[in-house]
Protein backbone atom coordinates (compact mmCIF):
# COMPACT_ATOMS: atom_id res chain seq x y z
CA UNK A 1 0.00 0.00 0.00
CA UNK A 2 1.12 3.07 -1.19
CA UNK A 3 2.05 5.72 1.71
CA UNK A 4 -1.09 8.78 2.44
CA UNK A 5 -3.55 6.14 0.76
CA UNK A 6 -6.41 4.56 2.71
CA UNK A 7 -7.42 0.82 2.38
CA UNK A 8 -10.16 -0.02 -0.06
CA UNK A 9 -12.85 -1.67 2.19
CA UNK A 10 -16.67 -2.37 0.64
CA UNK A 11 -19.32 -0.27 1.13
CA UNK A 12 -21.36 -2.12 4.35
CA UNK A 13 -24.22 -4.14 3.21
CA UNK A 14 -27.59 -2.97 4.16
CA UNK A 15 -29.66 -5.14 6.41
CA UNK A 16 -32.25 -7.46 4.85
CA UNK A 17 -35.49 -6.88 6.01
CA UNK A 18 -38.11 -9.46 6.89
CA UNK A 19 -40.03 -10.59 4.04
CA UNK A 20 -44.05 -10.22 4.45
CA UNK A 21 -44.29 -12.67 1.60
CA UNK A 22 -44.74 -15.82 2.59
CA UNK A 23 -42.92 -17.16 -0.47
CA UNK A 24 -39.66 -14.87 -0.11
CA UNK A 25 -39.68 -13.27 -3.43
CA UNK A 26 -36.55 -11.70 -2.57
CA UNK A 27 -34.34 -15.18 -2.52
CA UNK A 28 -32.32 -13.61 0.20
CA UNK A 29 -33.12 -14.93 3.77
CA UNK A 30 -31.03 -13.92 7.00
CA UNK A 31 -29.68 -16.87 9.03
CA UNK A 32 -32.58 -18.44 11.33
CA UNK A 33 -32.13 -18.46 15.14
CA UNK A 34 -34.12 -21.08 15.59
CA UNK A 35 -32.15 -24.87 16.13
CA UNK A 36 -34.96 -26.62 14.20
CA UNK A 37 -34.39 -24.33 10.81
CA UNK A 38 -31.48 -24.50 8.34
CA UNK A 39 -31.41 -23.41 4.61
CA UNK A 40 -32.45 -26.14 2.19
CA UNK A 41 -32.00 -26.17 -1.42
CA UNK A 42 -35.56 -24.42 -2.53
CA UNK A 43 -36.09 -22.72 0.80
CA UNK A 44 -35.94 -23.61 4.57
CA UNK A 45 -35.90 -27.13 6.27
CA UNK A 46 -37.38 -27.50 9.46
CA UNK A 47 -36.43 -30.24 11.65
CA UNK A 48 -39.53 -31.73 13.62
CA UNK A 49 -39.98 -34.86 16.21
CA UNK A 50 -43.50 -36.58 16.02
CA UNK A 51 -45.24 -38.30 18.78
CA UNK A 52 -48.04 -39.55 17.32
CA UNK A 53 -50.88 -40.85 19.29
CA UNK A 54 -51.93 -37.62 20.50
CA UNK A 55 -54.88 -36.51 21.84
CA UNK A 56 -54.73 -33.09 20.08
CA UNK A 57 -52.24 -32.01 17.08
CA UNK A 58 -50.13 -28.81 17.64
CA UNK A 59 -46.48 -27.85 18.61
CA UNK A 60 -45.46 -28.75 21.63
CA UNK A 61 -41.94 -26.75 22.03
CA UNK A 62 -38.43 -27.88 21.09
CA UNK A 63 -36.85 -30.80 21.70
CA UNK A 64 -33.21 -32.06 20.85
CA UNK A 65 -32.81 -29.26 18.26
CA UNK A 66 -36.47 -30.42 16.62
CA UNK A 67 -40.27 -28.80 16.95
CA UNK A 68 -42.12 -31.38 18.40
CA UNK A 69 -45.47 -31.84 17.30
CA UNK A 70 -47.90 -33.98 18.33
CA UNK A 71 -50.05 -35.41 16.04
CA UNK A 72 -53.69 -36.62 16.33
CA UNK A 73 -53.05 -39.86 13.82
CA UNK A 74 -51.74 -43.06 14.37
CA UNK A 75 -48.21 -43.68 12.84
CA UNK A 76 -50.10 -46.41 10.03
CA UNK A 77 -49.80 -45.97 6.29
CA UNK A 78 -48.46 -42.28 6.46
CA UNK A 79 -51.05 -41.04 8.23
CA UNK A 80 -49.21 -39.58 10.42
CA UNK A 81 -47.14 -38.06 7.88
CA UNK A 82 -50.17 -36.41 5.58
CA UNK A 83 -51.57 -35.29 9.44
CA UNK A 84 -48.03 -33.55 9.92
CA UNK A 85 -48.23 -32.17 6.49
CA UNK A 86 -51.13 -30.53 6.40
CA UNK A 87 -51.13 -29.18 9.58
CA UNK A 88 -47.73 -27.29 8.56
CA UNK A 89 -49.69 -25.99 5.65
CA UNK A 90 -52.53 -24.92 7.53
CA UNK A 91 -50.49 -23.50 10.34
CA UNK A 92 -48.22 -21.56 7.82
CA UNK A 93 -51.35 -20.48 5.41
CA UNK A 94 -49.42 -21.86 2.28
CA UNK A 95 -50.61 -24.91 -0.23
CA UNK A 96 -49.79 -28.10 0.91
CA UNK A 97 -47.72 -28.98 -2.28
CA UNK A 98 -45.11 -26.34 -0.60
CA UNK A 99 -44.29 -28.75 2.30
CA UNK A 100 -42.03 -31.51 1.05
CA UNK A 101 -41.31 -34.48 3.74
CA UNK A 102 -37.59 -34.91 2.87
CA UNK A 103 -36.36 -37.61 4.85
CA UNK A 104 -37.90 -39.77 8.05
CA UNK A 105 -40.66 -41.08 6.28
CA UNK A 106 -40.57 -43.90 8.60
CA UNK A 107 -38.97 -42.40 11.58
CA UNK A 108 -40.37 -40.38 14.42
CA UNK A 109 -37.74 -37.20 13.41
CA UNK A 110 -38.48 -36.30 10.13
CA UNK A 111 -36.80 -33.23 8.09
CA UNK A 112 -39.66 -30.98 6.55
CA UNK A 113 -38.40 -28.37 3.32
CA UNK A 114 -40.91 -25.24 3.58
CA UNK A 115 -41.29 -23.07 0.21
CA UNK A 116 -41.36 -20.33 2.64
CA UNK A 117 -38.84 -17.41 3.67
CA UNK A 118 -36.47 -17.85 6.34
CA UNK A 119 -37.91 -15.04 8.49
CA UNK A 120 -41.18 -16.14 7.55
CA UNK A 121 -41.16 -19.60 9.32
CA UNK A 122 -39.08 -18.16 12.06
CA UNK A 123 -41.67 -15.74 12.82
CA UNK A 124 -44.51 -18.18 12.90
CA UNK A 125 -42.57 -20.14 15.34
CA UNK A 126 -41.84 -17.34 17.73
CA UNK A 127 -45.76 -16.94 17.85
CA UNK A 128 -46.40 -20.79 17.59
CA UNK A 129 -43.61 -21.48 20.83
CA UNK A 130 -44.22 -18.00 22.18
CA UNK A 131 -41.48 -16.15 21.77
CA UNK A 132 -37.73 -16.59 22.24
CA UNK A 133 -36.07 -20.71 21.29
CA UNK A 134 -35.51 -22.69 24.37
CA UNK A 135 -34.28 -25.59 23.81
CA UNK A 136 -35.07 -28.68 26.33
Amino acid sequence: MKPGRAPHRAPPTPPIAPSADPAGATGQCAAPRWPCLSSGASGVRLAVSVVPNARRTGADGLHDGALRVRLAAPPVDGKANEMLLAWLAAELGLPRRSIRLVRGDSARRKTIEIDAAAEYVARWLGVCLGGAPDVK
